[in-house]
């Protein structure tokens, strides 16, 4: 198994999803550069990390989806291969089109970091599989623009067609109808605000990350 994170001018979570999909997988992971105009052959899992992508300016992962590499991404992503965006990453997705939305700054305007419980509204998405029959998981948080934004049709589409696959149970940045991750139409794309890379041994004080990583190379 074969896995890449984009590394952009600001990330802080690379090097965490690195160790992290190495850990909980045993895949083979490469650190792509976000200037990079061509991704490793054989990818069965790409990674957007969380972080501060060119410093939040203009808007959080704004400047990011125009980077180069985001070409082959979205490129990789259109032909179905499973790509992840944590945080920042979730930002940028929603920035390139890749997953609808838009990520706010958080309803009570402060950085918000801690562990959360998540409900996981659908186990039966190519990220969520290794859950079974969890329907409760704890992740990490740590956002200041994590208030995810849609209106109310798209929140019902994305309701109705089962790519919410987590939920807040109780709601730290104000996000629509309690939405802490999404998938796009075709499954292969997932954005979620909590972190599994912060999340994926014990003595974190959580391993349900790792069946986020689990799954989606489980499903290759």
């Amino acid at each position: 198994m074969k896995a890449a994170v984009i590394v952009f001018p600001g990330s802080n979570c690379d090097r965490d999803c690195k160790v992290a999909i190495e850990r909980s997988t045993g895949a083979q992971v490469e650190m792509v550069w976000h200037g990079d105009t061509a991704l490793p052959d054989g990818l069965d899992l790409i990674v957007l990390p969380g972080g501060f992508s060119y410093g939040d300016y203009l808007r959080c992962g704004a400047m990011a989806a125009l980077s180069p590499v985001m070409t082959e991404v979205i490129a990789a992503a259109t032909r179905g291969v499973a790509t992840v965006g944590i945080c920042n990453g979730f930002q940028i997705l929603c920035e390139a089109g890749l997953l609808p939305g838009a990520l706010l700054r958080n309803e009570g305007l402060k950085y918000v970091c801690k562990p959360v419980a998540l409900e996981v509204t659908n186990a039966q998405t190519r990220f969520t599989a290794a859950y079974r029959d969890r329907r409760e998981v704890t992740m990490t948080i740590g956002n200041g623009e994590g208030n995810f934004f849609a209106d109310e049709a798209t929140l019902d589409r994305l309701e109705g067609e089962g790519q919410v696959v987590f939920r807040y149970i109780d709601n730290p940045n104000g996000s629509a109808r309690d939405i802490a991750g999404i998938v796009n139409a075709g499954g292969n794309v997932l954005g979620l605000m909590p972190h599994p890379d912060r999340a994926f041994e014990v003595d974190l004080g959580s391993a349900d990350g790792a069946l986020l990583f689990q799954s989606a190379l489980a499903s290759a």
